[in-house]
């Protein structure tokens, strides 16, 4: 079986066309290790977990969208700036190339769910979000509002001094495209951005009904095993391509 080089520290680049330009802002990351095997029926065809010391993880991931728009052109107002929430796991296909998988995004405008949904098959739905800041605190809030789907969530952490650049704050962040499974194939959509900032952080707060909706609301019984913050990074998405 052939196993992916370590992941690097900056992007390996998108080839043309662009497909869009945005930016992360406010990002925070909670992450809780699980056995890949729990996760491995979750993975589209032709992608398996990726691991980092034979563990994979489960990502809450709370951020600002801003000024988002296609291709080279301007940001779509409005509806280019909005609060999201996701939940990911870590995947790396037959070729070595690693990504996310999402098992859900959270997003308040529907023209973006309605729109990614039917374009990429991406699981986003519909959400009642917002970022509060005290001082250098965050804290993030959400309420579905997708058919079917209810659930609260509500997270406060405290950004702390120090940079964090281990291998596992790579593996777990310097990710250069998702996985999706989409009209019957699996698909890889490239993006590229500048090192995340990241710092360490600390949870005031954490009712994570986001996992719950997805399957893995056992895992806030237990504090995440790696907490980070960063301030943000403009990201660049490539065209998809078959996997």
């Amino acid at each position: 079986m052939n196993h992916p080089e370590p992941v690097r520290a900056v992007a390996p680049g998108v080839p043309p066309p662009l497909l869009s330009r945005q930016s992360w802002r406010d990002v925070t990351f909670l992450h809780w290790a699980v056995e890949p095997s729990r996760v491995a029926p979750l993975l589209p065809a032709g992608v398996r977990p990726d691991v980092h010391d034979g563990r994979t993880w489960v990502g809450l991931v709370p951020f600002r969208m801003v000024g988002a728009g296609f291709g080279r052109g301007p940001a779509v107002p409005w509806a280019g700036t909005f609060c999201e929430t996701n939940v990911r796991l870590y995947s790396v296909d037959r070729d070595g190339t690693r990504g996310v998988v999402f098992l859900g995004l959270d997003a308040e405008r529907l023209a973006v769910v309605l729109g990614a949904r039917a374009v990429f098959g991406l699981p986003y739905r519909w959400a009642r979000m917002r970022i509060d800041t005290d001082g250098g605190d965050r804290t993030y809030t959400a309420s579905s509002r997708w058919p079917g789907t209810r659930f609260r969530g509500r997270i406060r952490i405290r950004p702390r001094d120090g940079v964090l650049d281990g291998p596992l704050d790579r593996f777990l962040t310097a990710r250069w495209g998702l996985h999706v499974a989409h009209l019957g194939r699996t698909w890889y959509v490239p993006n590229e951005h500048e090192p995340w900032p990241l710092r360490a952080a600390t949870v005031l707060e954490l009712d994570g009904g986001p996992l719950a909706s997805v399957g893995f609301g056992d895992l806030t019984d237990r504090p995440p095993e790696h907490v980070a913050f960063a301030d943000g990074v403009d990201v660049r998405f490539g065209m998809p391509r078959r996997v």
